[in-house]
């Protein structure tokens, strides 16, 4: 269940709103999580606008973005990591309207400890997580064999 923030200078993006719902989709794909109300509910970006002169390169630039995804540790693999990267890019990049962002977007990963994820006022363990999961699974299970 990652949380998503980017940043990006003010007026970067015409629809945040869009593009925080496309990169948490996005996220929960590369996690392969079922589409639970605890994961669909529970993973979600913050789009945060920067005022003009807030961010810079060594060089003066200020047309970067950073997307930090924070996710709980061992969830994203090698292979989901570079996923990861490649499509919130693409996705930061097509949401500015401009391709070259894509060169100019930075995507960090950081893995939250085992217990250092909390919701609803407890910190969660992975074993937590899934079997909060397992839960809702069976609750849907039970709801379809009795028609509903």
């Amino acid at each position: 269940m990652p949380m998503i923030d980017v940043y990006a200078a003010a007026g970067t993006f015409a629809d945040r709103h869009a593009l925080a719902r496309e990169l948490a989709a996005a996220v929960m794909r590369w996690e392969k999580v079922p589409p639970l109300p605890l994961f669909r509910q529970n993973t979600a970006a913050f789009v945060h606008d920067l005022p003009a002169g807030s961010l810079s390169n060594v060089d003066g630039d200020s047309n970067y973005v950073r997307v930090q995804v924070l996710t709980p540790v061992g969830v994203l693999n090698r292979e989901k990591q570079i996923g990861v990267v490649r499509e919130l890019t693409d996705l930061v990049a097509k949401a500015a309207g401009d391709p070259s962002l894509a060169e100019r977007t930075w995507v960090l990963i950081t893995e939250s400890p085992d217990g250092g994820w909390g919701i609803a006022g407890h910190a969660n363990t992975g074993a937590d997580i899934a079997q909060a999961a397992r839960n809702q699974l069976a609750a849907q299970a039970q709801g379809t064999t009795r028609g509903t």
